[in-house]
């Protein structure tokens, strides 16, 4: 099989991008069809062969890619992809309108229908320019929702999502967390079993900052409690969540997976305020032994145990938060009856969506719908 990946423009690092270092790991010569490539800021990528588009050389593109709205679709749909037997678009936004010929087959591995046009739209900071063209860009983006012949989603969240907007059926695959690089410090001595006021130890969160994280209301929190509070991350809130912020609150800005990991090790527990479409943080967490604080909602449903390896709050307030900090302190192991969060359970939890699992189960389903696909057409 000669297979191609696309994906929406290659100029940052975060899930999606995991993602597409497992996928490579399975099929190290795929080519890699964007609308921008940004090698500063995407170093994971230096190893692929990464094809641009025409957007390349416009100013600012590499960078600011919202001020051509009406060109990325185009940048897309001018891709040949002649002579690839499988094409596989990871995308959140405009990589799934590809145009393939009769005979290759094209598998959409959907993060999310596009978030600025639909579910997400009251959360994003859309220039005006964009919002003058919505109807337009929405009705784009439902002809071009068409054109996969099949849909992976990454979460059960996703998968409504499809349906909802796009109205196309998906088999979910759950995104890989490296476990091999996330591990547990000592599952032995390391036990939770009070949860009131820390004194040596923190809480984390780790996050880009932007509106729709709602980082604000984890610092809103902890300004309350007065508890040590540390955040990875960086974007355009950054200013304005520092300037709400007490001596309490430290901003560590990007840190490299090695830092991270010995924040994940050291911490009380992970704080995770957002709804996601899936969210790797509270799995990486876990993967240390760590458990988590989430918002009932989006994908954090489906990868946190409630009461083993995590917490949920039930609205995105600061209240909600405080009680759930509240309530972590009153939940009992399951098995032993004792108070606190077990590592190995956390563990235990993150393995299941280990990196080994997901290349295994996405390699066989590739090969399965190609199978069906050559099938089809020569009975057709």
């Amino acid at each position: 099989m000669k297979i191609a990946f696309v994906y929406d423009r290659v100029n940052k690092i975060g899930g999606a991008e995991r993602v597409l270092v497992a996928l490579h790991e399975i099929w190290p010569d795929a080519p890699l069809y964007t609308a921008v490539y940004n090698p500063e800021t995407a170093l994971w990528a230096k190893d692929f062969k990464i094809i641009p588009s025409f957007l390349q050389k416009f100013p600012f593109a590499k960078t600011h890619h919202e001020l051509y709205p009406w060109l990325t679709p185009l940048a897309f749909e001018t891709f040949d992809f002649t002579g690839f037997d499988i094409v596989i678009s990871i995308t959140s936004a405009e990589a799934k309108g590809i145009i393939t010929k009769p005979g290759t087959l094209h598998i959409c591995y959907c993060l999310t229908p596009t978030r600025y046009l639909w579910n997400g739209y009251q959360d994003y900071h859309v220039p005006m320019i964009v919002r003058s063209m919505m109807t337009k860009l929405r009705i784009w983006d439902q002809i071009a929702s068409q054109r996969p012949d099949y849909y992976f989603a990454i979460s059960e969240t996703v998968k409504q999502r499809i349906w909802k907007y796009y109205r196309r059926k998906s088999e979910v695959i759950f995104p890989p967390v490296d476990t091999t690089k996330f591990v547990i410090r000592n599952p032995k001595s390391e036990r939770y079993s009070s949860f009131s006021r820390p004194t040596s130890n923190f809480y984390l969160v780790v996050s880009r900052l932007v509106s729709y994280k709602q980082i604000d209301l984890a610092i809103e929190a902890f300004n309350k409690l007065d508890w040590p509070l540390k955040i990875v991350g960086v974007g355009r809130e950054m200013n304005k969540l520092r300037a709400m912020a007490k001596p309490n609150i430290e901003f560590l800005g990007q840190l490299t997976d090695k830092e991270l990991l010995g924040y994940y090790k050291k911490c009380q527990a992970v704080i995770f305020p957002q709804e996601e479409d899936f969210g790797l943080v509270p799995l990486e967490a876990q993967a240390c032994g760590k458990p988590v604080i989430a918002y009932r909602g989006g994908g954090a449903l489906e990868t946190i145990i409630e009461g083993k390896t995590g917490i949920f709050f039930k609205e995105q307030t600061a209240e909600s938060l405080l009680e759930a900090l509240g309530e972590m302190g009153k939940t009992s192991l399951q098995d032993k009856g004792e108070k606190g969060f077990r590592p190995e359970d956390c563990r235990k939890q993150a393995e299941k969506f280990s990196q080994e699992i997901f290349k295994k189960k996405f390699k066989q389903k590739i090969e399965e719908e190609w199978k069906k696909y050559k099938t089809n057409i020569s009975t057709s």
